[in-house]
């Protein structure tokens, strides 16, 4: 491996960490101090409909981070793949990666912002229920993903 490809893949180990660090802590301490303002500040200042509005801000601010992810992975894991440096662990990591991630920016995400606009009644309906607990399951699903990515990665940065 030459000194640049060794820096790029630096810097996509890195990239990529960064963001898992960004969607656990968005999703570990983010979403339960947002959701627990009241403890804060000793009051009940928002109501959960409000503190879900801040809640979906920051998860649409992670989700355009998610978007450069997902155009770094396809760069980065497409020219290993084409020198026939993959395994089949990597392969499907990445696969995962990209679909999790998408349907997180792409399709969760617009969704839940547009029920949001329907008003408080929608953000308790079965549809929108329905929808939060699939993109919690979607966000595990991403994280755990591009924990192995990173790791293989590493892996083979390391030999």
């Amino acid at each position: 491996m030459n000194k640049t490809f060794k820096t790029i893949t630096m810097a996509y180990l890195i990239f990529t960490s960064a963001v898992l660090g960004m969607m656990l802590y968005a999703g570990i301490v983010v979403t339960s101090v947002t959701f627990n303002t009241h403890l804060y500040v000793g009051a009940e200042l928002l109501t959960q409909f409000q503190e879900g509005q801040i809640m979906t801000e920051s998860f649409l601010r992670l989700s355009y981070v998610v978007n450069v992810l997902i155009v770094f992975v396809v760069l980065y894991e497409g020219y290993k793949f084409k020198k026939f440096e993959r395994d089949t662990v990597t392969k499907v990591a990445t696969f995962f990666v990209l679909a999790t991630g998408l349907l997180f920016s792409q399709y969760y995400i617009p969704d839940i912002i547009a029920m949001q606009a329907q008003g408080e009644a929608m953000t308790q309906s079965t549809a929108f229920l329905n929808t939060h607990k699939g993109s919690e399951i979607n966000s595990k699903i991403f994280a755990l993903s591009l924990l192995v990515l990173i790791i293989q990665n590493m892996r083979k940065a390391c030999k």
